[in-house]
């Protein structure tokens, strides 16, 4: 079986074009492999141990949140816990890691958002990263709700949404394809009344422009998938450092093999040889 692809390096994230169905490209080192033309095709990943930090290239023996050592999971401010809670961010309390990197990242315009990715979820994120941010989720659809002054004032209101829907992802049956109809216009409707009363509290504490409520249209998303997994078997590049099989489709930042799903965001830092072979 000859090889049509042959690379290695740093595995990144996957970089993703909305289109019908998305494009799926591979990052590994300096290369960016485009992937949706492979579907079908055999391919291979290989760990070869050494895991380098995202952010200062240095070598460690695990990676923190996904892709850095541990001293800058400590030091930076994108590994602060108010990332992942967005309602503890402390910029205003003068105590942010990295201010300038606040500054940026934080406070900047936000948008809250509903999805379908297993099921109605609430979600935030930077204006600046939609729809990157639904993609990477494998949102078949998401719709905008309100547009919010800072991650701080976004992570409020999805407190808010969360007393009445999810804000996490079922990746197992967004893997499976097994994702409900749901019209994203009503169920905005809904949550906005729903938290009218929290919104207009967090105005009268944040200033009247600090939230806006929007009517704008939702996106659709496909994914190119050929075929989708009845039971959801997982790749760990820590357990098992050689992963081979037929690439049969792509959601969210997982590949879809006949032997299993591997999650490629999460072994970001993994120093990989990536290879596609001939069918």
């Amino acid at each position: 079986m000859s090889e049509l692809i042959d690379v290695t390096g740093r595995l990144r994230k996957m970089p993703v074009e909305a289109g019908d169905p998305v494009a799926y490209s591979i990052a590994v080192g300096d290369t960016r492999i485009p992937l949706n033309d492979l579907i079908g095709r055999p391919l291979r990943l290989d760990f070869d141990g050494v895991i380098r930090c995202i952010h200062c290239d240095r070598k460690t023996n695990k990676s923190f949140n996904q892709g850095f050592c541990f001293p800058c999971f400590r030091k930076l401010a994108v590994c602060d816990s108010c990332i992942m809670s967005p309602e503890k961010c402390h910029y205003h309390l003068g105590t942010c890691r990295e201010p300038e990197w606040g500054e940026t990242h934080c406070m900047v315009e936000h948008v809250v958002y509903l999805a379908n990715s297993s099921g109605l979820k609430v979600g935030i994120t930077r204006g600046s990263q939609v729809p990157t941010r639904w993609i990477d989720q494998g949102a078949v659809d998401a719709i905008p709700m309100v547009r919010v002054a800072t991650r701080y004032i976004a992570g409020l209101v999805e407190v808010a949404c969360k007393a009445h829907v999810a804000d996490r992802t079922n990746w197992r049956a967004m893997l499976k394809g097994d994702v409900p109809e749901l019209d994203l216009a009503e169920e905005r409707q809904r949550m906005l009344g729903l938290i009218a009363d929290d919104l207009e509290a967090l105005r009268q504490a944040h200033g009247q422009d600090s939230i806006r409520e929007v009517d704008e249209q939702g996106l659709g998303l496909s994914y190119p998938v050929k075929v989708w997994p009845e039971k959801i078997k997982t790749h760990n590049l820590d357990k098992t450092p050689e992963v081979e099989g037929v690439l049969e489709g792509i959601k969210g930042q997982y590949l879809i093999l006949d032997t299993g799903v591997i999650n490629i965001r999460k072994f970001t830092g993994y120093e990989v040889r990536f290879r596609v072979m001939e069918g």
